[in-house]
């Protein structure tokens, strides 16, 4: 009587639970259906350029497009003649521009996350308002400073323009991470007799390595995707890889392919690098997301 009693006990739960299940089920298969088409969408763009790097002229002007084709490397071996000044203008301009940057933006960040004054919340603010200027409101005074101390065209001035650009994103992800840090073990320190130049070498700077990794990886992308100012104070000597992908585009027509092999060549490095250092950079990111 017992097992018969069990078992109609619980049988109207099973019966119950199974419409749930296969509902829960055919939820997870769309979401899943709905990643993959909206990946698609967003690599679609990638795949497009990839193909027509390897396509002739004619074929990458075709309408409609052609999708049937035999590869070839031309394209590529057009690009790749100027390739190397641009490559190392852009490898120049983003490590130079993310070293200063952070020679510059983490005593800031230390100052205003462990021993900040009453007006560390303003000075913070003012810092990232500086992001919120649209470029090209400030490009016509930047272009006269630069012309006036010979800065235009050169790798210096690339350099001093990136590392201005990326030293609000620094002071602001370094100020948080340093932020996590409990204060006790500063207090610990300073009882110790350590110097405060101690402090911030020998305790702050390790433990905020994974947000250091981080704000490194996203400064030195943004300098080497930056486009807007190397277009404008920059010729001929000092053009990075943003700029190298324009010197394709003639005014009398446009050679798509010999553009996307160019910016093949462009974007890979960035995703390689990237890609490489992805677990890093989510570990950095997340970095103190949970306490």
């Amino acid at each position: 009587m017992t097992t018969v009693g069990t078992t109609n006990s619980q049988a109207p739960v099973t019966t119950a639970n199974t419409p749930k299940k296969t509902s829960g089920q055919a939820g997870k298969i769309f979401l899943t259906l709905l990643t993959y088409v909206l990946a698609f969408i967003f690599f679609f763009p990638v795949l497009w350029m990839l193909m027509t790097a390897f396509k002739t002229e004619a074929q990458a002007a075709a309408i409609p497009p052609v999708f049937a084709f035999s590869p070839i490397l031309h394209n590529f071996s057009v690009a790749l003649q100027t390739y190397g000044p641009a490559l190392a203008n852009s490898l120049i301009a983003a490590l130079g521009s993310t070293l200063l940057a952070f020679l510059l933006g983490l005593p800031a960040a230390f100052a205003l996350a462990v021993y900040p004054t009453k007006r560390a919340q303003g000075v913070l603010s003012w810092i990232l308002s500086t992001k919120f200027m649209p470029a090209v409101g400030v490009i016509v005074p930047l272009y006269l400073l630069f012309s006036r101390v010979h800065l235009l065209d050169t790798l210096p001035g690339l350099i001093i323009m990136y590392t201005t650009m990326n030293l609000p994103l620094v002071i602001w992800m370094m100020h948080s991470y340093m932020t996590e840090i409990p204060f006790a073990i500063f207090e610990a320190a300073k009882v110790d007799g350590a110097p405060i130049w101690w402090e911030f070498l020998g305790m702050a700077l390790p433990l905020s390595l994974p947000g250091v990794s981080a704000t490194a990886l996203l400064a030195i992308i943004f300098a080497w995707n930056e486009s807007f100012f190397a277009l404008n104070l920059t010729t001929s000597n000092a053009t990075p890889l943003s700029i190298f992908v324009k010197s394709f585009q003639a005014g009398e027509s446009q050679f798509w392919a010999q553009i996307s092999a160019a910016a093949v060549l462009t974007v890979f490095p960035v995703m390689l690098f990237g890609w490489i250092a992805q677990r890093q950079l989510v570990r950095g990111l997340s970095f103190g997301a949970v306490k």
